[in-house]
């Protein structure tokens, strides 16, 4: 029983720090990155579709500041560069011949100091759904034990395999917060 409690953990935890690295995939880093721009949705075909750009077009870059936008459907492309531009996120779409360029300016440095604390915030969001996770499984040991399910001696044995993996998590999410920070800091 302990290694299916602790399997419906891990996974549970691993799909958290997907949703994590997900969202820090969204912090721009000046760098070219397909996640940028792949989750906006676009209005299209006369605003009767709402599709997101990742399953309307193939998202490449080219070097490191440069993504481009190729649609399936070549008639949406006016749609995808208004959707785009129109999306806040501080870049501006251009359309050349079938394709869309998008250059990504370098970061100033208050901007970079901004996404530093918005890449902390996410970060933090991250742990505390790893220790609700945890809170959970401990109140549902808890619980088990009160029922007579399990014995003291499991529940502790239990309770501390789930501690080492969270804490092993935990400090999965100390090197996304380094790596997005160093990637953050790089000119």
């Amino acid at each position: 029983m302990d290694q299916e409690i602790l399997a419906n953990l891990k996974a549970k935890m691993q799909k958290a720090m997907h949703v994590l690295q997900e969202d820090l995939a969204t912090i721009r880093t000046g760098r070219a990155t397909p996640a940028i721009v792949e989750n906006v949705v676009i209005v299209a075909y006369e605003g009767t579709t709402h599709l997101k750009v990742k399953e309307m077009a193939t998202i490449t870059t080219e070097g490191p500041r440069m993504i481009i936008i190729a649609p399936f459907d070549p008639t949406i492309i006016k749609d995808l560069e208004r959707g785009i531009n129109s999306a806040n996120l501080g870049l501006m779409a251009v359309v050349d011949g079938n394709i869309i360029r998008i250059s990504i300016p370098s970061l100033t440095a208050e901007r970079r100091e901004e996404y530093i604390k918005l890449a902390d915030s996410k970060i933090e969001g991250g742990r505390v759904m790893i220790r609700q996770i945890r809170h959970e499984y401990m109140n549902d040991l808890k619980r088990k034990l009160e029922a007579k399910d399990i014995s003291a001696d499991d529940k502790d044995r239990t309770s501390k395999q789930i501690q080492t993996i969270t804490d092993e998590l935990i400090s999965e999410i100390e090197v996304l917060k380094h790596q997005k920070e160093k990637d953050l800091t790089q000119m």
